[in-house]
């Protein structure tokens, strides 16, 4: 426990105080698919399994991956009561923290039921229980931590700065997901969201979306710092990439900022090495304006430090963040998808020019020659934006580069923005997960952090974010626009299992200390270090 021992009065505070609510629940009788679908969808790790509406016992990843998947049982085929783990151990709402760990640990397991009276109410970890105590001493103290848990007055309000659903858009996603996972917690106030429209208009919103800023109107974003600053809004998380404001390199922005009278922390989703004089003005522009940033690869501290003069005190790393969801052979999802026999390798997000799909194209005669299997999955629909200035002219360049090369048996557009239990079902039926940028830049990838999370084998270029991942041997390199080079690296994995295994594995335990849960209370105490609590 080291530290935690100075934790005194925490330990004693009633395991309510961190549980997961209505836990999702599985009738004994129902497929272990189910629950893994339900899992995806839930971003959780473990199900309740109910008898006659009744919580009998809990399936676990670990449960799937050692008594179904290890076995080679057929996931359609297993039932949930043969997979399950019973019977169910759990704690009234009222017993300490303490009293769980103990439990926990005595009993040998990560989850515990939590009842009050004998129903089930929620859902708590080892892990959660300790990250969560141990992050409010760090932020507040024993006695604030205290008043925080008991007192919701007491808890900070943020507002997020960003693009957001329904708006197609990698950072409305990435918005979405990441106060999600805050909520989760349950430590902060509800969130208020300021969205960015684009061009087109407004979206319908959901209610935390308090205020919308119109892209090219510089009054819209002034308007938006005197709403926070008339609001009882603690600190402000800007989400910051140049395509989402008005103005010259999104210049906009700046108006926002120089008017807003909260804190602000800023998330970097691009960090240029080489910018032009605008583009650098403008990110220097938002670091002084900007308590903190936050950097989603390591190298982004030296490049703000070097290139743009930023204290690296200022700049913290945290991880894009990730779902949380079991390990998955691919050829147990693949007869659900309609991909049994197929060799797969795919390549997911907006489709746009800089994603470099041309080049794995050039590079799939060659593999195909080798394994005639093979087939190429390119997932997602083109980027609104992009479809905006010039249509679907780039994925009709795909199109065409795929039947000139005599390949169309072995690619297929799945033209669709996948809701995320789909998209992690695709990636879980993938053998050999491809990112072909063209570009060094891009300094985060979510792509590349969603099939680090599913254990797959990844061959990527080495742009700045992947670089960092491929050092930790978890991803293979391939050269930037070089179809040959991506030949030999994919090739290398069919063929040597034991190094695709190898990947696989590799890929799958680097992530799990990205995944969500542990990425919101990185943001969370960043918060609370910035208001000085």
């Amino acid at each position: 426990m080291g530290e935690l021992r100075n934790l005194g009065g925490l330990l004693g505070l009633p395991v309510r105080t961190n549980m997961k609510a209505d836990p999702p629940t599985v009738s004994v009788s129902g497929p272990v698919s189910t629950v893994v679908d339900l899992m995806i969808r839930e971003n959780v790790g473990a199900v309740i399994a109910l008898e006659d509406g009744q919580p009998v016992g809990i399936i676990t990843e670990k449960d799937i991956l050692v008594r179904v998947i290890k076995n080679e049982r057929d996931l359609e085929l297993t039932l949930v009561r043969d997979a399950m783990s019973s019977p169910l151990i759990s704690i009234e709402t009222e017993g300490s923290i303490a009293e769980a760990l103990d439990l926990m640990r005595e009993s040998g397991i990560r989850r515990l039921a939590i009842v009050e009276d004998g129903d089930l109410v929620g859902i708590t970890t080892e892990r959660r229980l300790l990250e969560v105590v141990h992050g409010r001493y760090l932020m507040k103290g024993v006695e604030a931590a205290k008043e925080a848990f008991s007192d919701d007055s007491s808890k900070l309000r943020v507002a997020f700065v960003s693009t957001y659903p329904p708006r197609e858009c990698g950072i409305a996603t990435y918005t979405q997901d990441l106060i999600d996972a805050i909520s989760n917690l349950q430590v902060l106030k509800p969130p208020v969201i300021v969205a960015i429209n684009d061009r087109s208009g407004h979206y319908d919103y959901p209610g935390e979306v308090r205020f919308q800023i119109d892209l090219d109107r510089v009054e819209s974003y002034v308007k938006a710092a005197d709403f926070i600053n008339a609001s009882d809004i603690d600190i402000v998380n800007l989400q910051h990439e140049y395509g989402l404001f008005g103005g010259v390199w999104g210049e906009h922005v700046i108006a926002f900022l120089e008017r807003l009278e909260k804190p602000v922390v800023t998330t970097l989703h691009t960090v240029l090495q080489e910018p032009i004089p605008d583009a650098k003005r403008v990110l220097e522009g938002v670091l002084q304006h900007s308590r903190h940033a936050i950097v989603m690869a390591r190298v982004g501290i030296a490049i703000l430090e070097q290139i743009y003069g930023t204290l690296a005190d200022k700049v913290r790393y945290i991880p894009h963040g990730c779902p949380n969801v079991p390990y998955i052979g691919s050829g147990q999802l693949k007869p659900r998808l309609g991909l049994e026999g197929r060799v797969v390798l795919s390549t997911f997000g907006l489709i746009s020019r800089g994603k470099g799909i041309e080049y794995a194209i050039e590079a799939l005669p060659l593999i195909i020659k080798e394994e005639p299997r093979t087939l190429y999955l390119v997932i997602g629909e083109t980027h609104p934006e992009v479809r905006k200035h010039e249509g679907e002219s780039y994925r009709q360049q795909l199109l065409n580069l795929v039947e000139s090369l005599g390949i169309e048996e072995n690619v297929k557009f799945v033209n669709r923005f996948l809701p995320k239990n789909e998209l992690l079902r695709y990636l879980q039926a993938t053998d050999v997960y491809i990112i072909p940028y063209p570009n060094r830049e891009q300094i985060s990838s979510g792509t590349m952090l969603y099939a680090l999370s599913t254990g797959k084998a990844i061959v990527t270029t080495p742009f700045l974010h992947a670089e960092e991942v491929i050092s930790e041997n978890c991803a293979m390199r391939c050269d930037f626009r070089v179809p040959s080079s991506i030949t030999k690296s994919v090739l290398t994995m069919l063929q040597h299992e034991d190094v695709h295994k190898g990947y696989e594995e590799r890929a799958y335990n680097y992530s799990r200390g990205m995944i969500w849960a542990n990425v919101a209370m990185k943001y969370v105490n960043l918060f609370y270090e910035t208001l000085g609590l």
